[in-house]
This record gives C-alpha cells, structure tokens and sequence, in this order.
C-alpha cells in the first residue's frame, strides 16, 4: 500500500534524525565526563578517544531504544496533525493495522539492539577497564608531559619538564619532589634522560641540579650540589580490572549460577523486548488532536520511558540481590508494559473519533449504516 510505504520511509527518516542529535548528546556526555577526570590527573589525555569509542558502544542500545520508540511516534503524530490519519481512517483501516508496519520497522533494529547488548556492549566494557589497566600500569617517566605537573602511580613524587625530548631523547629544567614518611626532598636539575642498565633497569639520570632534603617546618635541611643524580623507576605490575558483569561476556554469564549473573542476564535479554513494545506503544500514544497542544503525547512517552527503564534496572537490581527469580524479573516489566499496551489500544478504539461522529441533524449513509458505523453530512 502507497500510504503504509511512504509511512514506513517516514520511520527510517525520522529515526535516522532522532540517532543522529541523541548519538551526538550521548558523545557530549561522555567527552565532558572523560575530560573532567583527564583534568583531574585520573585519565591521560592520549587516551581520552579511545575511551569516547568504547563508552559510546556500551551506551548504544539506549540510544537505539529510544530511535525505535521516537521515529515511530514522531511520524505518526506528524500523521494526526497533517489529518493523513483522516485518511487512513477513513479508508476503513484501523489502528491496530500499524502494528504489522511498525514490527516490520522495529525487528531489525530490535536484532540489532540484541546483538549490541548481549555481545558489543560486554566487549567494549572489557576494552575499557584492559585499557585503563594498562594506562595505570605505565612507569612515572611514561606520565610526564611538558609544562603539566604529574603524580606518580603511587602519588609519592610529582615531577614537572619545562622542556620536552628533543632528538636525543633529553629534557630540560627538570623539577622532581618526593615524599617519604616525614621528610621532603626536591630536586631540580638543568637537563635529564632515560638510561637502562644491562638487566633491564630503567633510571632517571638528572645533571647540573641540586637535592634539597629535611623535614618540613623545620630548618633541619640539607643542600646538595651533584653532577650526576640517578634515580631508579620502578615499573608499576599490571593487575586485573575489577570484575563487573557488564564487561563479562554473556555465554560466561550462562554458565554462572551466581545472582549476580542473572540479574546482569535480565536486563541484557529485557532490553531488545523493550524495543518492540515501546515501538508498539508510540502507536496509540502518536495520538494528537489538532486543536490542541502537540507535545504532550511526547511528554507522556519520554515519562513512560523513563518508568519502563527504571523498572527494568529495579527487577535487575532485585534478581541480583535475590528477591526475586529470574524468569519473574525478566517478565514482570515487560508484562506491565504489555497490559499498558492494551489498556491505550483499547481506549483508542473505543472512542469514535471526532471526524466520524454524527452531527445533529444527520443520518447514517447507506454503506455506514450497514457497517454500524456513524455517517457524515447525510440529511434525514
């Protein structure tokens, strides 16, 4: 049908608009975030892209969730107040027929949803935490940059280059403070550089400089005039990330028998559900009477969205702490979603709509009388 055709182009059309501003929110968010901590010292600026890249694959599906649920519910709504749905009322179609052309829209971005979540999104997660493993496990001479003043791993010593590494690898105007215990020592130096003995131990050989050593808020200080002054870098162990269920894949998951893995497993399974039912949903919440306000429907979704979400994450939260089983968390948000489904589908239907009521004065035509339906402009 031309009508349901142009319609369905409508969805990709408004669904590939909604993407694109909520894709680029979700990137603002977590450029901000990412910058804040690299402003903080707790992520290095070199690796702020990557993790942009591998948050913005973990947050996906909420994107593409609320794709779905939109780009249909802006596209019928657009329906109703340029009267099209007149149209297709009056043709004799129902409500209920937008339900096979909106499926036919949603299914393969509920299969993408799918994918996405159960094996994507635990994916990036992993990348994520092994990348800021490795981040944490560079050596101190790895974190220093130009004119910044860094910490160490262990926040013992700060250092600060006023000069960068030229060709032979050397800096200029180096500042090194360490603490330990109850004493201080600085050191400033004219120029230093990487040396590694033959066992592999790596040093920081500094020249031209002084040591400053003593007690702070004492004068017990010692001043030092060296030549040479080697300190030694101790090269931080790689450990393992922190364990999150988010980051583990979902065939692990399966084979967990732990709570925490099944309730991890409910939202992951919940979530393309929830796609198809909200995308069912945008159906008779479309709905938008000309003569009155155009955003309300839109308020009315977001807030449903917003209560169907945080219905999942509590049945997550409740299956993980073991308050409720699996099968029981998995069903029971999107079984209140179903009965609120029918409960719109049935007040739509059981309102005659405004175009199709009869006026006073007028009788049934003969087509709408055999239908039962109300006619239009007919006299007595």
């Amino acid at each position: 049908m031309i009508f349901r055709r142009a319609l369905q182009r409508e969805f990709v059309h408004a669904a590939g608009a909604v993407f694109a501003v909520l894709f680029a929110v979700l990137i603002t968010i977590v450029l901000i975030r990412l910058l804040g901590q690299a402003a903080g010292g707790r992520v290095p600026a070199d690796a702020v892209l990557a993790l942009i890249g591998f948050g913005s694959l973990a947050d996906l599906p909420i994107v593409l969730t609320l794709t779905v649920f939109l780009g249909v519910l802006l596209s019928l709504s657009r329906g109703y107040r340029d009267s099209e749905m007149v149209v297709w009322f009056s043709s004799g179609m129902s409500l209920t027929a937008w339900i096979v052309p909106v499926l036919r829209f949603a299914f393969p971005l509920a299969f993408l949803v799918g994918g996405v979540t159960l094996f994507l999104g635990p994916w990036a997660h992993q990348k994520s935490i092994e990348y800021r493993v490795q981040l944490e496990s560079r050596d101190d001479t790895q974190r220093i940059a130009p004119g910044v003043f860094r910490e160490s791993s262990g926040a013992r010593r700060v250092f600060f280059v006023e000069v960068g590494a030229g060709e032979d690898g050397g800096v200029g105007n180096v500042f090194v403070s360490e603490e330990k215990a109850d004493r201080l020592t600085v050191v400033v130096a004219s120029r230093g550089f990487l040396h590694t003995d033959g066992k592999g131990n790596r040093y920081v050989v500094l020249e031209q400089g002084r040591r400053y050593d003593g007690r702070p808020g004492t004068p017990e200080y010692r001043v030092m005039t060296f030549e040479r002054y080697q300190l030694r870098v101790e090269s931080n162990q790689q450990t393992a990330g922190p364990s999150k269920m988010r980051a583990k894949p979902t065939l692990d998951l399966l084979r967990e028998p732990d709570r925490r893995a099944r309730g991890e497993l409910v939202f992951r399974f919940g979530t393309p559900i929830a796609v198809l039912l909200l995308a069912l949903l945008a159906i008779p919440l479309s709905f938008v009477n000309p003569r009155a306000g155009r955003t309300n429907n839109l308020l009315l979704a977001i807030f449903i969205y917003l209560v169907y979400n945080n219905a999942i994450l509590v049945c997550q939260s409740w299956v993980s702490q073991e308050r409720m089983g699996f099968l029981a968390g998995l069903l029971l948000p999107h079984g209140l979603a179903f009965a609120l489904l029918a409960l719109f589908f049935y007040s739509r239907l059981a309102v005659v709509p405004f175009w199709r009521r009869r006026m006073p004065g007028s009788a049934p035509r003969v087509a709408d009388a055999a239908s039962g339906a109300p006619g239009e402009g007919d006299t007595p």
